[in-house]
């Protein structure tokens, strides 16, 4: 009976031991299976994607960030903002105390006046002086016509001097009446004289008026560039006064804020900064192996390590020129020494696409960046 029960035990323990191997020979071959998909799964996307993605964690988000100084000297009358505040384009950032420039406003004001008044005034002297000059051409005109009637009345006194000579001489006329003819051509030759010396004198006149007027001329566009000067004066002035505010150039948050009331500040001197978070982009440094295939607008993939598991979208916008060692403030003498060959680094600037909503992306961040250098994919960032 013990020996039955024995051989019954040893039979199950045969068939459990078997189910065992079957069972683990199952669990081998879909291992095998599955591993075999996945090599082929991995190829299939080597092939097709993976062997086009370039990656790199030497990347930072950057943004083109504006420092603020005032284009005027003078005392910090107000603060207007806070450090961090966001600000749009034109806000109000700092004003400077304006005392001294609203003054210089009314005086630049008051030369101007007084140039203006100077203008008119030399204007007016020179409509004058066309008058005298049109009075004058017109005296002019009218010793010319003495001229010509004194000439006119002589050739006719000498005439009749010259017939009464003849007839004197044939007893036809008296010898008083030779004489009378002789006295009128000795008027008549004084009043050409005369006629003639009035005319000379007009026309002295004329071009003392003439030259009047030329100095007249150069005096007002003298006062006109005088009044051009004043404007630029008060120009400047206006654009001082202007200047005693501070203004935002762009939108963005307020950062590095070193200014305080009462600071006496001069032009150039940093007050604060001005960076435009919605404009960030990202600067990836690659290696110069990794260039091959990459082109401007291609699609980006962007991991920022402040926000794990956050993906943004991005293409490629441009190339360094030059590698950070070109840049760089000792740049390296590869040609003495011993050499040592260094992949060098490039920087690609990739532009954001969109930023979303998941936390602000501020620069300085560290990123990883992946670039799909696939032919097909060039230009997708912008579809």
């Amino acid at each position: 009976m013990n020996i039955a029960v024995d051989e019954k035990t040893v039979l199950q323990d045969e068939q459990a031991h078997a189910r065992k191997q079957r069972r683990k020979r199952h669990l081998i071959l879909l291992a095998g299976a599955a591993l075999l998909l996945g090599a082929v799964a991995f190829g299939v996307y080597w092939m097709t994607v993976g062997r086009y993605l370039e990656q790199t964690d030497d990347a930072y988000v950057r943004a083109d960030w504006i420092p603020i100084s005032p284009r005027v000297s003078g005392y910090v009358a107000q603060v207007l903002v806070e450090d961090d505040q966001p600000v749009k384009a034109g806000d109000v950032l700092v004003r400077i105390e304006d005392r001294d420039y609203q003054a210089r406003l009314e005086q630049a004001r008051a030369e101007l006046a007084e140039t203006e008044a100077s203008v008119a005034a030399r204007q007016a002297n020179l409509h004058v002086t066309d008058s005298l000059i049109a009075q004058q051409k017109a005296a002019v005109a009218q010793a010319d016509a003495h001229v010509r009637g004194a000439n006119a009345e002589r050739r006719r006194a000498a005439l009749d001097q010259r017939r009464y000579e003849g007839l004197a001489r044939e007893h036809a006329a008296s010898t008083q009446r030779l004489e009378s003819a002789a006295a009128s051509y000795t008027q008549a030759n004084a009043a050409v004289d005369s006629a003639q010396a009035m005319q000379r004198e007009q026309k002295t006149r004329l071009s003392v008026a003439v030259t009047r007027r030329q100095l007249a001329e150069a005096s007002l566009k003298q006062q006109i560039a005088r009044r051009r000067q004043a404007q630029a004066r008060l120009n400047l002035a206006v654009h001082a006064l202007d200047d005693t505010l501070i203004r935002s150039p762009i939108d963005g948050v307020v950062g590095q804020r070193k200014v305080r009331i009462r600071q006496y500040v001069v032009p150039g001197l940093p007050l604060l900064a001005v960076v435009p978070v919605q404009q960030a982009y990202v600067v990836a440094n690659y290696k110069e192996t990794q260039l091959r295939d990459m082109r401007a607008g291609q699609a980006v993939d962007i991991s920022i390590d402040s926000y794990s598991g956050r993906k943004l979208k991005g293409h490629v916008v441009s190339f360094s020129p030059g590698s950070g060692a070109v840049f760089a403030l000792l740049p390296s003498d590869n040609a003495t020494g011993n050499f040592t060959k260094i992949v060098q680094r490039f920087a690609v600037k990739v532009e954001i696409d969109q930023h979303d909503e998941g936390g602000p992306i501020l620069p300085g961040m560290s990123v990883i960046t992946r670039v799909d250098t696939r032919p097909q994919m060039q230009g997708a960032a912008h579809e």
